[in-house]
């Protein structure tokens, strides 16, 4: 096992940040100047650049690591261990079961009823399930993930534990969002910055990034891909906009985030690296 030092862990990660909010928050604030919709022309076209911001940050730490011939950071997962990738369907379906949980005991307890049909809606907007599926991967997952979680978090870790790394990366995360709630059309500024909705997505991105950070430990950047997919599609199916369901959904994916963190036979994954002196798997 080959492991980068701390200084220049660092040093990608203050690069990965700088690149990753240039570059999406000068596209966001070029989408904000030309206004209309973020899906019409030209508006479009910033906007979805934007959301490649961490893939950008990602290319471009790791071409600078790969120039100064660095090793992978300590807590990088190999994708080549095909045995992991089996954790990418059951995640998925995890990461899907929490928005769907959620929405039911909301309304359970008097929130909205739980229907298909802005799902439905959404899915004849965009041309039916294929582009449908197509766009919910490229808009969040693809574009972000392999930044977020391929990135960042791996460097994270080389000093904190899942949680602190989570939590921390989440609140970056949480920040970086701030842009599209003046982004006319997008979901955040239909929640508004200065409400109950806006506030509510935003600490949504606490458990996200937890749940994440915990997928990409089990299976990669494919996993966290799974994910951040699940949730996000699932919410769209469901049309989710009451602040009762979004906080029903934090709860539940708290007390998922915490309960598999917490799972015994994890615990070896939060030693500090200097602890763990023998190769394990995943590790490189």
């Amino acid at each position: 096992m080959t492991i980068s030092t701390p200084v220049r862990q660092k040093s990608g990660l203050a690069a990965f940040w700088a690149v990753t909010f240039t570059t999406s928050w000068a596209l966001w604030l070029v989408a904000i100047k030309l206004g209309g919709s973020p899906m019409s022309f030209p508006t479009v076209i910033p906007y979805v650049l934007g959301g490649f911001g961490p893939v950008i940050g990602a290319i471009v730490v790791r071409a600078g690591r790969a120039r100064r011939r660095q090793p992978a950071p300590a807590h990088t997962v190999r994708l080549r261990l095909s045995a992991r990738l089996l954790w990418v369907l059951p995640l998925l379906v995890m990461a899907s079961a929490t928005v769907l949980v959620a929405a039911l005991l909301a309304y359970l307890v008097g929130g909205p009823a739980v229907s298909s049909t802005a799902g439905q809606s959404l899915i004849a907007a965009v041309g039916g399930p294929v582009p449908f599926v197509v766009s919910m991967l490229i808009a969040g997952p693809l574009a972000e993930e392999p930044g977020w979680r391929g990135t960042a978090y791996p460097r994270l870790r080389a000093s904190m534990s899942r949680l602190r790394a989570g939590l921390l990366l989440g609140v970056v995360w949480a920040v970086w969002h701030l842009p599209l709630f003046f982004v006319h059309g997008t979901v955040q500024a239909a929640f508004g910055l200065i409400s109950w909705g806006g506030l509510l997505f935003t600490i949504s991105v606490l458990p996200m990034a937890l749940l994440t950070g915990y997928a990409y430990e089990r299976a990669g950047v494919a996993a966290a891909i799974a994910v951040h997919f699940g949730v996000n599609a699932t919410m769209a199916l469901l049309g989710v906009s009451s602040p009762m369901t979004q906080a029903f959904i934090v709860a539940v994916q708290v007390i998922v985030a915490i309960t598999l963190l917490a799972w015994q036979r994890d615990r070896r994954a939060d030693l500090p690296v200097h602890a763990d002196p023998q190769p394990t798997p995943g590790r490189h």
